[in-house]
């Protein structure tokens, strides 16, 4: 069965993934006997569909209709491969401007966020299948839509897949007010990925150990951050004022 934004029981699921509907992700209680949650379980790992186990009170609080201990949520939007759209950028002959978003988990920055990268010319955005924010009506209200008009790319690992991208001649630059370089210092003209990380954990060490470029944004008062979408703004915004100039 189906709701606004979530399907319920075992084979309403399955049927969903196998007719390609964009899942965000599923929620199961594992029954080791269950011959049907198997299937289902083969089949989201061969669609790379991100699903966790969680405990029968979880999916209760969602739904108590008959879940059969299975959930999956809809997104609102369809998801793209980075790699793809970095290849496509090239071959019509522009520079590629990537946002990935490192551990960004509150919906309304998420929002934000995008809207701002689909006024300042991002690509497309990325974000890791865990521990992202969820992409719900509430994402897409505060993006003002921008969700629906920027490439938004799932990936199970954020280094491996800005790995990939940097093999493909894109800089990888990070930002974090423990850097020492300026942002405004930096070559934001070349095919590059800028990384934000979460306002709580900041730029996990994984991004800043294959990052090429680590710079922060000056900060003259007594609090010493910005909120992530103000500070993705300044930066995304410096990358449009180079490549305009």
């Amino acid at each position: 069965m189906a709701n606004n934004n979530f399907i319920y029981g075992t084979r309403a699921v399955i049927e969903a993934v196998n007719s390609d509907k964009q899942i965000e992700k599923v929620m199961i209680v594992r029954s080791g006997d269950n011959p049907l949650q198997k299937e289902l379980l083969q089949i989201l790992k061969k669609h790379r569909i991100y699903y966790q186990n969680v405990p029968l009170q979880k999916l209760n609080k969602i739904t108590r209709k008959n879940h059969q201990g299975v959930i999956a949520f809809i997104s609102p939007v369809p998801f793209y491969d980075a790699e793809e759209i970095v290849t496509q950028i090239y071959e019509e002959g522009k520079i590629p401007f990537i946002l990935a978003l490192d551990g960004v988990t509150d919906v309304r920055n998420f929002g934000a966020i995008v809207r701002t990268a689909e006024c300042s010319g991002v690509n497309a955005v990325i974000i890791q299948e865990k521990g992202s924010a969820a992409i719900n009506a509430d994402a897409v209200k505060t993006s003002a839509g921008a969700l629906h008009k920027v490439p938004i790319c799932k990936t199970r690992s954020l280094r491996e897949t800005l790995l990939h991208l940097k093999e493909n001649g894109l800089q990888i630059i990070s930002a974090s007010e423990k850097a020492e370089k300026y942002y405004y210092e930096t070559d934001f003209t070349k095919p590059t990925v800028l990384v934000t990380g979460s306002e709580e954990k900041g730029i996990s060490n994984a991004m800043i150990s294959l990052s090429d470029e680590f710079v922060k944004i000056p900060m003259l008062g007594k609090i010493n951050s910005l909120n992530v979408s103000v500070a993705a703004s300044i930066l995304m915004y410096e990358t449009v004022r180079q490549r305009i100039n």
